[in-house]
């Protein structure tokens, strides 16, 4: 289902995954308001609001590869591999969780590209941390350190990200608003300070044995 999502989508938002409209800039981010009500039409099958939902959280995909792959030369399969991660957001997310969809946009389009530089060294074998990969935009080498930036392994960095990502996302999208604020301060998730079983139940006004 989500590769004939992908592929349909990919289709008619060709010139949206090179991220520039006929006016050279993305389409504006929907409000809260938009965001749900494109998200319940497209519970009805509605696919537009599906399009819509996708074109105008480009702007995120962009923001993501700029701020963390601006280095790589390759940028258009890189807002490619993320777009593919927006769809798989738009394509999983519970708007009636009160959620923030840009947040859990963000880990669905992070782990889409982490993913892809994953099968990229298991395809290509060990490669170690100075081996250069690729080349920036003036010709010159680029290694994992570089891209990375950090000595740390690709793979541990990767799986460490992607499991994070399914982590909050699970979170984000099984417990209720409660559960969701007794675990977020109880493990200190989110920036958040990790508390005691008595601190939670204090912040949050509620019995310690529920904690």
């Amino acid at each position: 289902m989500i590769l004939n999502i992908v592929g349909s989508v990919l289709n008619s938002l060709f010139f949206f995954a090179l991220h520039i409209d006929s006016k050279n800039v993305f389409p504006k981010p929907l409000s809260k308001q938009e965001e749900e009500e494109c998200f319940k039409k497209m519970q009805e099958g509605d696919e537009s609001a599906r399009n819509k939902l996708i074109e105008h959280n480009l702007r995120l995909v962009a923001h993501i590869i700029k701020k963390y792959y601006s280095n790589l030369k390759d940028q258009d399969e890189l807002i490619s591999i993320g777009t593919i991660g927006l769809i798989k957001a738009v394509s999983t997310f519970d708007y009636l969780k009160g959620n923030r969809f840009a947040t859990y946009a963000s880990r669905c389009i992070e782990n889409e590209i982490l993913m892809h530089f994953r099968s990229q060294k298991k395809t290509l074998g060990d490669i170690y941390i100075d081996d250069p990969i690729d080349t920036d935009k003036d010709g010159n080498a680029l290694t994992l350190m570089d891209i990375m930036g950090d000595g740390k392994d690709i793979v541990e960095q990767v799986d460490l990200s992607i499991r994070s990502g399914q982590l909050y996302g699970f979170l984000e999208n099984t417990l209720d608003d409660r559960e969701f604020e007794i675990i977020k301060h109880r493990y200190g998730l989110y920036g958040c300070n990790a508390l005691t079983q008595r601190e939670v139940a204090q912040k949050l006004n509620i019995s310690r044995s529920y904690v």
